[in-house]
């Protein structure tokens, strides 16, 4: 297979990792433990263990480091390890990953042999032993590599660009080059910051964060609009039916803004972290989990989305990636501070973990989100305690109530915030959220010129689209538009279907069809000739964008006309 099918072993091995650490399964350890055996089987004595760069291509080891992916495989094998090792004590994989580290650390470095992350992902692995080892060697390592090599390495500006790698992290200034790559290096390097504090590197996550978020992300998401090498565009180069948003790029912004939340306890990158996983994160699997997006795109065809969904890449870093990220969501709904507790994310879940004097607590989440604004959140310490529950309101909530035991907290908390509810929680103790889940209509940049004069939807955390299959005979979604009043949020009609795409809240409008048909007219008029007004009145139906083409392909469309 290609040069790094290695890392996609190991990404589903983190996955089955991280179902271990929340349930035993016997069978799935077995399967684990006898994977590690043949791994490890294949380590050389130094502690190299790759099993492309052998026989033949034996002499090319780290002399392709720009596309050979041997420290990306390491990285991934190593936070299985981790994982694995979290899960059960056991410590066969983690060692062989330590050994390849330790020659890592061994030969490579300031005045050894240079050293480029070709993929970058080796600097999150490295970090995450750093921590579970306490061996500061690593860290430096991962330093090392952040910083990068680049009088030896003599890179060109084009792999500077697209490698996201080879050059000081602290001296990037945009987000640029392949998607993926970039996601990763900023994950790894927020990592680093959280780990020695340095300064230089805040400010520089900061920066890039900010430039991505105000030019080059989608309303899902999405990063990369490019399919040429996989990459970032120009500012506001948001195409739709082009966009390659690969699902990775999706988990690659959840991972980053994960740590920058971490750093930073602002909610502004949680709400970015829920966009990304409720819309182009989870698009990537089909909800029967046989199919597949490498790209999720935001308009298509019905002849173009034949080619979306499959069963099978020939690049297949997607999937696997897709099972460690769905898989590792336990550890992603709370953190704890010396003050209390963060609630990041809403869903039915049980927390038992500790408060940081060592205090067992429970928490219980009740509630239909997205679907419903409802949060019943019950609160169980071991003994009565004063602390903070730190509450999560959703930036997209415009309006949002908290109670605690029936009696108003807030009854306005503000959007995009950390609600902090500080009071001594006993047994049994409850908090209600109640967030706006009125529809919201969202134009985009005038720059993005895909999107002049056109609408999305969004209700909740979730962006909403228009697909052809839950229209009426003879509008089509490509030429539809919404017919929106002063008050754009009461012209949608939630409605639950229990029985469409798993249970999900569809969007009735009342919008409009055109006039005439595009496939009617000519590739160019004269501007007197053009009509300028919608036809007759559609009875349109919008569905959660994750959804899209589990019903076999069809059109569809996240933005689209709008009228007054």
């Amino acid at each position: 297979g290609p040069l790094y099918t290695d890392s996609d072993l190991y990404k589903w091995m983190e996955a089955a990792a991280f179902v271990l650490q929340t349930d035993r399964d016997p069978q799935l350890e077995a399967t684990l433990d006898a994977l590690s055996d043949d791994i490890v089987a294949a380590q050389e004595p130094s502690g190299y263990l790759n099993t492309y760069y052998h026989d033949e291509r034996k002499a090319q080891r780290f002399r392709e480091m720009d596309r050979g992916h041997e420290l990306y495989c390491l990285g991934h094998l190593l936070q299985a390890a981790i994982a694995y090792h979290r899960a059960t004590g056991k410590r066969k994989l983690l060692d062989a990953g330590i050994r390849f580290a330790d020659y890592l650390v061994r030969d490579f470095g300031p005045d050894k042999h240079p050293l480029l992350a070709g993929h970058p992902e080796i600097e999150l692995a490295l970090i995450e032993l750093y921590r579970h080892t306490g061996e500061k060697k690593y860290l430096e390592l991962a330093g090392y590599i952040l910083y990068g090599d680049s009088e030896r390495l003599k890179l060109t500006r084009n792999q500077i660009q697209y490698l996201f790698s080879g050059t000081p992290f602290t001296g990037r200034t945009i987000m640029e080059g392949h998607a993926v790559r970039a996601g990763y290096a900023c994950a790894g390097a927020a990592d680093y910051y959280l780990e020695t504090g340095d300064a230089t590197y805040k400010a520089t996550l900061e920066r890039l964060w900010n430039y991505m978020v105000s030019g080059k992300m989608y309303i899902t998401g999405g990063i990369g609009s490019r399919a040429a090498g996989e990459a970032f565009g120009d500012p506001y180069e948001l195409p739709n039916a082009k966009a390659y948003t690969e699902s990775c790029a999706a988990i690659a912004n959840m991972m980053w803004n994960w740590r920058m939340l971490a750093a930073s306890g602002d909610a502004k990158y949680a709400d970015v972290l829920e966009l990304a996983l409720y819309n182009s994160v989870n698009s990537g699997m089909s909800l029967e989990g046989t199919l597949y997006c490498y790209r999720n795109p935001l308009e298509l065809t019905a002849e173009a989305a034949r080619s979306i969904r499959n069963p099978w890449y020939s690049t297949t870093c997607c999937p696997p990636n897709l099972h460690r990220t769905l898989a590792s969501l336990p550890g992603y709904f709370y953190s704890t501070s010396a003050e209390g507790v963060y609630v990041h994310l809403y869903d039915n879940n049980e927390l038992n973990w500790k408060l940081a004097d060592g205090t067992s607590l429970r928490i219980a989440q009740a509630t239909r989100y997205p679907w419903d604004g409802v949060v019943d959140i019950k609160v169980d310490p071991e003994r009565a305690r004063e602390f903070t529950i730190f509450v999560r309101i959703p930036g997209w909530s415009r309006s949002t109530q908290v109670l605690t035991d029936g009696k108003t907290v807030a009854s306005m908390a503000k959007p995009g915030e950390y609600l902090p509810v500080r009071r001594k929680w006993s047994a049994g103790d409850t908090l209600r959220l109640v967030f706006d889940m009125a529809p919201q209509v969202i134009v985009s940049h005038p720059r993005v010129m895909d999107n002049q004069g056109r609408a999305a939807v969004k209700r909740g955390p979730l962006v909403y689209a228009l697909e052809q299959t839950d229209q009426p005979a003879g509008v089509r979604v490509l030429e539809a538009g919404l017919r929106l009043s002063a008050e754009p949020s009461k012209d949608f009609i939630p409605e639950f279907r229990k029985d469409l795409l798993g249970g999900v809240v569809v969007l009735r409008h009342r919008g409009v069809t055109r006039a005439t048909s595009f496939a009617d007219e000519p590739l160019y008029r004269g501007i007197e000739s053009r009509e300028g007004k919608p036809g007759g009145p559609a009875d349109l139906t919008l569905i959660p964008y994750y959804t899209f083409l589990n019903r076999g392909p069809a059109a569809i469309a996240v933005w689209t006309t709008w009228y007054r």
